[in-house]
């Protein structure tokens, strides 16, 4: 478990949930109320939620609308990241990244394989970064939507976490705009 510096405060940041479905509406979506809570739970504020359809076009636009939006930090997503014809979560999500967080998909495979084995292969759960706003997005189940935020998310946007965190470096994600300096 990571260790929490209590002597920091803790730093909230402001999340939009986005749950990728044909068929969810918000009176049954349950993987995105999962995300809300444990969120909210956690300290942290809910900046927006939303359900778009399994298109790319869909996502991409309201990724590219919260990506410009300077009241969100960090975006969540449920749903699409599977194998079929309409899953299309992950290629919404690279083809915005600036930076793709490759161990962000890698540690929620190795943490789900301990539970559901050699199905862990059918998620594709992504991360990366954009505009200075975290992706991350996962499978469209209450039960990884809790292990994504409770084994991974949730210490890695708390800034007390020692050694480091993701909230630290939010200052830094756009460096590379920056003029050079003479």
């Amino acid at each position: 478990m990571p260790k929490i510096d209590e002597t920091r405060p803790f730093l909230a940041v402001n999340i939009a949930v986005l749950t990728v479905s044909d068929t969810r509406t918000e009176a049954d979506d349950k993987s995105g109320r999962t995300l809300v809570e444990l969120i909210e739970q956690d300290g942290h504020r809910i900046a927006a939620k939303r359900i778009v359809r399994d298109d790319k076009e869909a996502i991409v636009t309201q990724l590219k609308a919260w990506i410009a939006d300077p009241e969100i930090d960090v975006v969540v997503s449920t749903g699409g990241t599977g194998v079929t014809g309409r899953d299309v979560t992950p290629e919404a999500f690279k083809s915005v990244y600036e930076k793709e967080i490759d161990g962000f998909g890698e540690l929620f495979r190795w943490l789900s394989y301990k539970k559901i084995e050699t199905s862990t292969i059918q998620s594709r759960a992504t991360g990366g970064v954009a505009g200075g706003t975290y992706l991350f997005a996962l499978p469209g189940s209450p039960g990884a939507c809790r292990d994504g935020w409770e084994d991974i998310l949730r210490y890695q946007l708390d800034n007390r976490v020692r050694p480091c965190n993701l909230v630290e470096l939010m200052p830094r994600l756009q460096e590379h705009l920056a003029p050079a300096k003479p």
